[in-house]
């Protein structure tokens, strides 16, 4: 038995053959295009590939950023594929493959958190909360055990609830998104906020985006923090108060076990965890007499998001 798990990213699709334990045997990478049909021919081209070397595939599990039906076949709305809205993409591919193995959709996030439930940092626990802290903020919610969707499938938008009134304009359209103070983009906007008001402690910074602050971007900011620089880890301590703001708010309602942070952003590590866990304690109701979630890093790494369609794919 196993399984095709696709994970459709801004510039890379990325594919693998899965076993009956969701470890990856053979895999495949193609650029991303903006075309939904030539997504779907990559797709259906790599299904073909895989079904020659390993004829035992039972299902396809696709790994996508967009807002995905109750269904789990129609992605009603994506930021990045002008054509996915209300886009039954599994009947599309199903149609490509001759309908010859089920088609399943989930939302990248769902699939990544997933992953580190069944094989990461969210392993022997019940009830989880993910965070993916990258460009924005996305979120899993397992619940007994199992993923938590909601009635319309738009469960977990965490990145979005709104922590500051009249705040930032997110791109979802609202103001005061979570994501707003508590992503990449936001680390960024933090540094180059402080670089223009404490010119005199810059120079690290300054150096590495070679004197433009337009040209400062996270992993230059990762790399000052790590080296001890003052304005660096004060952009990290920024981003983790409000990572830990609304891990307290959705503690309020869901009280987890744990919450598993992943996102290229916590490869710094405690630098992010320990403000964020601070303010975890700090804003959670009732926090002096109640029990604390943990706070830890994600540790399913870059595969979560197959790992966890694959995984989903059959259940």
């Amino acid at each position: 038995m196993s399984t095709l798990a696709i994970d459709i990213g801004g510039t890379k699709i990325a594919a693998a053959v899965c076993d009956a334990n969701d470890a990856i045997v053979q895999r495949w990478r193609v650029p991303t295009p903006m075309d939904a049909d030539a997504i779907n021919n990559h797709i259906a081209e790599i299904y073909q590939e895989a079904a020659k070397a390993h004829p035992g595939i039972e299902a396809i599990g696709i790994s996508a950023a967009g807002n995905v039906s109750a269904d789990r076949k129609t992605l009603t709305f994506s930021a990045n594929i002008p054509a996915w809205i209300n886009y039954n993409l599994s009947e599309h591919i199903g149609e490509l493959i001759g309908n010859a193995v089920p088609v399943i959709v989930e939302n990248d996030a769902n699939c990544a958190g997933w992953g580190e439930f069944v094989h990461g940092a969210g392993q022997g626990t019940s009830n989880m909360v993910a965070l993916t802290v990258g460009t924005g903020l996305g979120g899993a919610i397992v619940i007994n055990g199992e993923l938590y969707r909601g009635s319309f499938g738009m469960a977990a938008e965490l990145g979005h609830l709104p922590m500051v009134p009249d705040g930032d304009t997110c791109g979802c359209g609202l103001r005061g998104c979570a994501e707003r103070y508590t992503s990449g983009s936001a680390l960024e906007h933090f540094a180059k906020s402080a670089v223009r008001r404490r010119p005199q402690d810059a120079a690290r910074l300054l150096e590495l985006c070679d004197g433009d602050v337009n040209k400062l971007e996270g992993p230059m900011v990762s790399q000052a923090a790590q080296e001890g620089d003052v304005l660096g880890l004060y952009a990290f301590g920024k981003i983790g108060e409000w990572l830990g703001r609304t891990m307290a708010a959705t503690a309020a309602v869901l009280d987890p076990d744990v919450f598993v942070i992943g996102g290229g952003v916590v490869a710094v590590g405690d630098i992010l965890l320990e403000p964020a866990r601070y303010n975890y304690a700090r804003f959670l109701e009732g926090s002096a007499y109640r029990g604390h979630a943990k706070i830890v890093a994600a540790t399913a790494g870059q595969d979560a998001g197959l790992i966890g369609a694959a995984n989903l794919a059959l259940r």
